[in-house]
């Protein structure tokens, strides 16, 4: 544990001392600038103490929430391990600075340690702001701030039913999504007339508004926070709106914005903006030389406090050049943003207000969808700004193109995938003066480079921020001669398949031996091609002769964490059990079963999207107990383990429905027991509508059937989850055999030639020819295959077994079930629950884990 130096020790010193005050995520990026130029105590250049005022080094702020997803604070960290000690940084965390002597020289530590500074700078960052509101402090109101303000919140919902958020901004609605996941009824309060005001206009803030509501939050906007009021014991019991409601609420969490921290500058006198903040010069210094200030705490010199992170780690540049001898300034930064919102994608950059003169704007907007886009063009056709909600896919192209004359029609850039033939505005169209990367302001140019993506990362560090700009970097890199599914194989995975199906290989080790680059042979493979191959494997099973069973032999080894027990591995260690239900339809005789295995069994049940139930909570070695009550009262396996068909989804239909035009319970039905068990690329969907009005999404799932008067209508390659696609219309006014059969060839087709965990939305626009390729080819028989995948399919389905079936009767496959080898019969300890609303949840408490020890100061506390 290093001692703080003295004064008169440093004067003997020849390498100078820099101070750091504050360890948040520009303080870090501050340290690892410096080490970019050498300036650290390991090169003998400097002496660098860093105040840390919380108990744990920097972590990723951005992705606070993310803990309450189960990343533990460890997995927030954004230092590397050995970095402190490969460069002889000095990091005193829980010991925030206290006081600073300009005159001395030397900064006061909480621990009473004084360290000498021949440079200072300044990364304190900002505070919550909470509104000067009676009942404020009340036991149960809280901010949302830090790891330490996520842990209090979490332990203290454990007792509440209602939360409330004050403040709809990016991190309110971060607040309200962490209330809502840890099971509290959820109220959003907004003082400005729509969410997110500062980011998004009118029509996002309805999209967003809407979608966000359609989740079971309760949003109230254009209201402010009059009064939280309290019980006798001191805690909360309700919040007052200035409208004159009330809410109902036991938790309060403020997340109305922030301020700069800059009393420690204040109280040794530098100079403060009138409005806050540490006033700065474009080198980040203050009115004190030998003083530098950035990220949040500071005012820059374009007049601005930067809340974002992009800038304060420009901020972090510029001063460490300075600081090093060189010449940088900061004159302003982007405030483009891009984010999900409680699964909601929302960006915005440029003048996404459309305030310059004469701007117009080109808006497409979906209010079923929850999709809104509008692009701000100038009277030349430059882009001047833009707003997306719903589908932000465009941002990471039409971000760095801001300033410019699109290339295109802008209406053609908001049109979503079918619908009229949307022009994609690829990387390649972006000068190479276009920042990719706004967090680390990486251009194209500096991208391009370099070749692999972990090369760009490494030498940049663009893609190691908020991660928006990933999918421009991976279009950017140039295509590599090797096209090889990993450094196992040089084929791609649909070569493979084709390898597997025309030899008829059976075996990993076969293929591996085979066709395996030559340094493979004999090995084991990698993460990459072991499922991979398996799923080949397994989804040709029946046409080349290898057990269909996936935990046979050495396919067991093969498969994926839920493959290899036939369930969801949960964030606890336990699993998750969906048994299949047809089309969603299900007598009242199994519905009872399925209560009764819940109850028997104390596992937590939940309907699925997917028209199913979900039984979440089983240990391992009571997966087939489970399993053989649901198996005798005629369930299956759901596959919702596997990368295989999921569920077909289906509304009443023409039985009870007064709109329904076809049977499309029946027809459901019949395509998911058709189906059932057929491994894939990636999972599989699907969904049959009895009528126009859509009432299943059938447009939302791989493959979608919706009901004419006339047939059926088959659309393909449409998706939801975080990149919604809707499906392309492939075939109309089908009769039931046209149908199906186009969906054996198209399924087959797909599975034949994708890439490894590619949906069928991306397999179909990157596939050359896209749709019209796939039509000429499933529907027109355009390769003459038609016949061979219409004979695989029925291969499959005579093939199919159910495989919790399989286990339950074959003793020597129900080994596998167990939490110890060598204790059978004991269950895992850690696997442990907690009462929830009358039922159960993880024990987050123990999945928590041990604290990791951190250096602090001799005395205090960690």
């Amino acid at each position: 544990m290093p001692e703080p130096t003295t004064p008169n020790a440093l004067a003997h010193t020849a390498a100078p001392t820099i101070v750091v005050v504050g360890h948040g995520m520009v303080g870090q990026r501050f340290l690892e600038a410096l080490a970019d130029r050498g300036l650290t105590p390991a090169a003998g250049a400097a002496r660098v103490v860093v105040l840390c005022e919380e108990p744990r080094p920097a972590y990723d702020r951005v992705r606070l929430t993310s803990y309450f997803d189960g990343r533990s604070p460890e997995d927030l960290s954004l230092v590397e391990r050995d970095f402190m000690e490969r460069h002889g940084f000095e990091l005193y965390v829980g010991d925030p600075a206290t006081g600073v002597d300009r005159a001395g020289r030397t900064v006061t530590a909480r621990s009473g340690a004084v360290f000498p500074y021949d440079t200072l700078v300044l990364a304190t960052g900002s505070y919550p702001f909470v509104p000067p509101v009676p009942g404020k402090d009340a036991r149960g109101c809280f901010v949302y701030r830090t790891i330490e303000d996520l842990l209090a919140i979490e332990e203290y919902a454990k007792g509440a039913a209602t939360g409330a958020v004050v403040g709809g901004g990016l991190l309110g609605l971060e607040a309200a999504g962490a209330l809502k996941g840890l099971g509290l009824s959820t109220h959003v309060v907004e003082f400005a007339p729509r969410l997110m005001p500062v980011q998004v206009d009118e029509g996002g803030g309805a999209a967003l508004l809407r979608t966000i509501e359609d989740m079971g939050l309760a949003v109230h906007t254009g209201v402010g926070t009059q009064e939280v009021l309290a019980g006798a014991d001191g805690a909360v019991t309700g919040m007052a709106l200035s409208d004159g409601s009330s809410l109902d609420v036991d938790l309060v969490v403020f997340s109305a914005g922030v301020r700069p921290r800059d009393q420690l500058a204040r109280e040794c006198g530098l100079a403060v903006g009138e409005r806050g903040g540490i006033v700065v010069d474009e080198e980040c210094r203050t009115s004190d030389p030998a003083v530098f200030a950035i990220g949040e705490c500071a005012l820059a010199a374009d007049g601005r406090v930067y809340g974002l992170v992009a800038p304060g780690y420009e901020m972090a540049q510029a001063a460490a050049e300075v600081i090093a001898g060189g010449r940088s300034a900061f004159t302003g930064a982007d405030l483009s943003t891009k984010l999900k919102l409680l699964g909601v994608d929302v960006a915005s950059f440029g003048d996404a207000h459309g305030v310059a003169e004469g701007a117009l704007d080109v808006v497409y907007s979906d209010a079923r969808a929850g999709v809104y886009k509008k692009l701000v063009i100038g009277r030349d056709g430059t882009l001047l700004g833009g707003v997306l909600v719903g589908d932000a896919d465009q941002y990471g192209t039409l971000r760095p193109m801001t300033g410019t004359v699109l290339p295109v029609a802008p209406e053609q850039l908001v049109l979503p995938a079918g619908a009229g033939g949307p022009v994609a505005l690829g990387p390649s169209a972006l000068p190479d003066e276009a920042v990719i990367c706004s967090c680390h302001n990486v251009t194209k140019g500096a991208i391009c480079e370099h070749t692999t993506l972990p090369e760009v990362k490494k030498c940049t560090k663009a893609g190691t921020g908020c991660g928006s700009c990933l999918k421009v970097i991976g279009q950017l890199m140039p295509p590599t001669e090797d096209a090889g599914l990993c450094g196992c194989f040089p084929y791609s995975r649909s070569e493979l398949y084709e390898i597997v199906r025309t030899l008829e290989v059976t075996s990993f080790a076969e293929l591996l031996d085979s066709h395996g680059r030559e340094e493979a042979r004999g090995g084991d493979g990698c993460e990459v091609c072991k499922p991979t191959v398996g799923s080949v494997i397994a989804s040709l099973a029946p046409t080349v002769g290898a057990s269909g069973y996936v935990l046979d032999g050495e396919q067991a080894a093969l498969q994926d964490t839920n493959d290899h027990f036939l369930a969801n591995l949960q964030r606890n260690g336990s699993y998750s059990i969906v048994p299949r239900i047809p089309g969603g339809e299900i007598t009242p005789e199994k519905l009872i079963v399925i209560g009764e295995v819940a109850r028997d069994f104390g596992l937590y049940t939940k309907i699925t999207g997917g028209q199913r139930i979900d039984l979440f909570g089983a240990r391992v070695d009571q997966l087939p107990r489970i399993w053989t009550r649901l198996v005798d009262a005629g369930f299956e396996s759901g596959h919702a383990y596997g990368k295989s068909l999921r569920t077909v989804k289906s509304c009443v239909g023409q039985t009870w429905c007064r709109y329904g035009v076809q049977d499309s319970v029946r027809m459901a039905i019949d395509l998911e027991l058709r189906y059932r068990g057929l491994r894939a690329p990636h999972k599989l969907k699907s969904a049959v509508s009895g009528c126009a009005r859509e009432c299943a999404e059938a447009r939302g799932k791989d493959f979608g059937i919706i009901a004419t008067a006339q047939g059926w209508n088959l659309y393909v390659g449409g998706n939801g989850g975080a990149t919604p696609r809707h499906a392309d219309l492939l075939a109309q006014d089908l009769s039931d055999a046209e149908l199906v059969r186009l969906i054996d060839r198209f399924l087959m087709f797909y599975i034949r030639t994708a890439d490894r965990l590619e949906r069928t939305s991306a397999w179909l626009e990157r596939i050359d020819g896209g749709l019209d390729h796939v039509r000429d080819v499933v529907v027109h028989d355009s390769l003459g295959l038609c016949e061979e995948l219409e004979r695989m399919m029925t291969d499959h389905v005579a093939g199919y077994r159910d495989e919790w079936a399989e286990t339950i009767d074959d003793p020597e496959r129900l080994r596998r079930f167990v939490t110890f080898v060598n204790a059978p019969d004991a269950p895992d300890p850690s696997v442990k629950f907690v009462p929830e609303r009358d039922q159960i949840k993880p024990d987050l408490e123990l999945l928590a884990g041990p604290v990791l020890a951190v250096r602090t100061l001799e005395g205090t506390a960690s």
